[in-house]
């Protein structure tokens, strides 16, 4: 009877939800291609027509993970916006993220999503070293952090109850029984992460060090040589995102973080249970970029702009709610994240799922538009380099000064505002979508720890935490 009940809640939240997700009213000035609904507005009478740039290269090849967050990529390619462009976009899914940032390196690709670290790590010298480029932020949120069904049943007793649901956002302490378990029979707690320079890896790390646990630290400058684990509480070792749920299900780790669908993944085939989501480790964060060499948009800028105009298009597609569905049905496509619609849709619709049965609202899991999710702002790539001198990546005391100066190598807001003011004479954006910023946000302390951060004074917020390296 119980089962029967906590079944009818989750499908009337699921009911409200999609039901709440969609805004008659909100009318998107960029779709064009496809309509959801079968009537006509006055901007389909008089859609916004797309003046090409005389693009330097039209024939292109990007690189992509199969995750929900390559989503602008997709929709760009299926909805044609490359093609209004004038560019031919080959899209091509890659094994994983060193693959990616070789094939960039290479000339292999001319383009690809890529993890916010990657590039920024190549300028200051972690790991491979290369002049790499982002116009592009591809998102905000979207990531979680899963744990086995073993793991999961030694904690859930301890995690506060509301409604006869556990407590969220569940704060890392509450691995500590787990770990003690571990820890007595000799046995290493390991957490899966997609990359070193991974937001997974900095959002992971963060939690568990906001709950009093050490994740360990890089013990030298290449990093390739270090796992990152060292005086750790737990390990962590490297996966491919599409290979999570399966080394979780053979036992090889013990919990992971990625991205969508992997978590819903886990959900789906009863081998883990979701117990934060980034979101609540960083309010809207930004998560993947659209990577380049400084070389391609040297050589090809209106080729560089023209991506940017079709990926900032796609981004607000996406985020008109009533284009989430059809959204998730592209996806799904072999050609994309080659998934279960169903188990995107329980991210991507504005609900996400922790156990069977415990569906919760969360409707900014995925934002791909909105708060100016796509300009790539300074402060943002400053944070992910100042985890990387938390954690040891970065070895030498930087100034203030460096990490700004750096972050303005990687960063090119004004390859994004030229875009963006393309497509405002077009009228595919209204001026309100344009930010007025010189490339920092305000000081925030939406962290799970309450934390401030100020990306002009990365200094001394390195050196504020009890757990990490300081500058």
């Amino acid at each position: 009877m119980r089962k029967s009940a906590s079944k009818l809640i989750a499908l009337l939240v699921i009911v409200f939800t999609v039901t709440a997700f969609k805004s008659p009213s909100s009318i998107n000035p960029i779709l064009k291609k496809k309509t959801v609904h079968g009537r006509k507005s006055a901007d389909d009478e008089n859609p916004p027509k797309t003046k090409k740039l005389p693009v330097e290269k039209a024939i292109l090849n990007i690189g992509f993970i199969k995750l929900t967050d390559m989503a602008p990529l997709a929709i760009a390619k299926f909805l044609g916006y490359f093609e209004d462009e004038g560019l031919t976009v080959n899209l091509e899914a890659q094994a994983n993220w060193k693959e990616i940032l070789d094939k960039v390196i290479e000339n292999q690709l001319d383009g690809a999503q890529m993890l916010a670290g990657q590039p920024i790590a190549a300028a200051v010298g972690c790991g491979r070293q290369a002049q790499l480029v982002t116009s592009y932020s591809m998102d905000l949120n979207g990531n979680a952090i899963t744990v086995s069904n073993e793991a999961w049943a030694k904690i859930k007793d301890s995690i506060p109850q509301e409604y006869g649901k556990p407590v969220h956002p569940i704060p890392s302490y509450a691995l500590k029984p787990v770990l003690n378990f571990y820890k007595k029979t000799n046995k290493p707690f390991t957490f899966g992460i997609v990359g070193a320079y991974s937001t997974h890896n900095y959002q992971l790390r963060y939690w568990l060090a906001a709950g009093g646990i050490n994740p360990g630290f890089y013990s030298n400058n290449n990093i390739q040589g270090s796992k990152g684990n060292s005086g750790a509480d737990v390990q962590l070792n490297i996966t491919a995102p599409p290979q999570m749920p399966e080394t979780l299900k053979a036992g090889i780790i013990n919990g992971y973080c990625v991205g969508e669908p992997w978590n819903q993944q886990a959900v789906e085939e009863s081998i883990g249970v979701p117990i934060v989501t980034s979101k609540e480790i960083w309010k809207n964060h930004p998560e993947k970029v659209f990577v380049m060499t400084k070389e391609f948009v040297t050589k090809y800028p209106n080729t560089a702009t023209a991506i940017t105009k079709a990926l900032i298009k796609a981004g607000k597609w996406l985020d008109n709610p009533e284009n989430r569905k059809e959204a998730t049905r592209i996806l799904s496509k072999s050609a994309y994240v080659d998934g279960s619609k169903r188990v995107i849709d329980n991210s991507m619709l504005g609900t996400f799922e922790f156990e069977k049965g415990d569906v919760r609202l969360v409707p900014d899991f995925n934002i791909f538009f909105k708060y100016n999710a796509t300009y790539p702002y300074y402060s943002d790539g400053i944070w992910f380099m100042t985890q990387m001198k938390r954690w040891g990546q970065i070895a030498e005391p930087k100034t203030n000064d460096w990490y700004i100066s750096k972050i303005k190598e990687v960063y090119k807001p004004e390859i994004w505002f030229q875009a963006a003011k393309l497509l405002l004479e077009e009228g595919f954006i209204i001026e309100s979508d344009i930010p007025v910023t010189d490339g920092f946000k305000p000081e925030t302390n939406e962290f799970i720890d309450d934390k401030n951060y100020d990306g002009r004074k990365p200094v001394e917020y390195i050196n504020s935490f009890k757990i990490g390296l300081k500058n």
